[in-house]
């Protein structure tokens, strides 16, 4: 019986080398146990794909103005449409391996042995880096593909900085009410992680755990080529948010670390120390606007840093 509903919002499958790596992505999540798919929107080619792995598609996602979907309706739909308890959303380009899975059940399990024996499933999300890695081909599906891939992803591959995150897992009671917040622009992934450390949900990252493979691309699919921290939807999804201090949460705000079937507090390192120093600014300038606390919590000594690392 499936445990997880993955959905997601692909890509139009007109471009060639879009279509193959999301049909890489695709036939990778319903090779795992215990795993259904939701394929959500009226982009070209979709409903044939949906079709081709015989997953379900749901085409009548709400858009914004420009036609992007919004995250608020592809909860509502994947809720609606799912039977299971645990939802991930998940960008098409992602490849998963059993990991993820296995994952999933040591850190429910994990929270229910330690918080939650009488009342149910714990509330907390999953997230991890992913590992960049350059695929020009359709992957070689045959046995013994995840451990050719893992070797080849070590070997030539590169885990991506903290900043970013490509899939969200969590209880169907998280996450009941969202901002229109707008898929594939930037912002949206920040206020999830932010959304939970405001509502004290456990943030597990799985990064110890986990391989999560995300496929390289350009951004021919938006306007001018250009990356969509450079679109104006980013600055839509920034005030949808709440703000500058929202769309700074990244996985450094993360509770725990999923590290050998157990779950562990982070460990301190640069990075995070910065990240907590700039959270207890912010508190002691709340009353401040918002442009003079940027200033406040990022002084140019390292703002240049943190903003490569949300760039990357």
């Amino acid at each position: 019986m499936p445990l997880i509903t993955l959905f997601s919002a692909p890509k139009p499958f007109t471009d060639p080398h879009i279509a193959m790596i999301q049909r890489n992505a695709i036939k990778s999540w319903i090779l795992l146990p215990d795993v259904e798919v939701i394929l959500l929107g009226e982009e070209e080619g979709l409903a044939q794909a949906a079709k081709e792995f015989g997953v379900k598609h749901i085409p009548h996602v709400t858009r914004n103005t420009n036609g992007t979907p919004l995250i608020s309706s592809m909860f509502n739909l994947a809720r609606e449409h799912s039977t299971f308890d645990l939802l991930c959303i998940i960008n098409a380009d992602i490849i998963l391996m059993p990991d993820f899975v296995e994952a999933t059940l040591e850190s429910s399990s994990l929270l229910l042995d330690s918080r939650q024996q009488a009342v149910g499933l714990q509330r907390f999300v999953l997230l991890s880096q992913r590992w960049d890695y350059d695929i020009t081909t359709p992957l070689d599906f045959t046995e013994g593909w995840e451990s050719r891939l893992r070797k080849s992803v070590r070997k030539q591959g590169q885990l991506h900085r903290p900043a970013g995150s490509d899939f969200f897992l969590f209880p169907k009671s998280c996450y009941q009410e969202i901002p229109d917040l707008i898929i594939g622009r930037a912002g949206w992934d920040n206020w999830m992680i932010y959304k939970a450390r405001e509502e004290k949900w456990s943030v597990i990252d799985c990064t110890p755990s986990v391989m999560i493979v995300h496929q390289n691309h350009d951004y021919s699919h938006l306007p001018d080529g250009k990356s969509h921290y450079d679109h104006p939807e980013t600055n839509e999804n920034i005030r949808l948010a709440g703000g500058q201090a929202a769309i700074r949460y990244t996985i450094l705000d993360s509770t725990h670390r999923l590290v050998g079937g157990k779950l562990a507090r982070p460990k301190m390192t640069s990075l995070r120390f910065m990240r907590k120093l700039e959270l207890f600014l912010r508190a002691i300038f709340f009353f401040l606007p918002e442009a003079m606390i940027e200033n406040i919590a990022r002084p140019k000594r390292w703002k240049k840093r943190i903003q490569k690392l949300f760039k990357s």
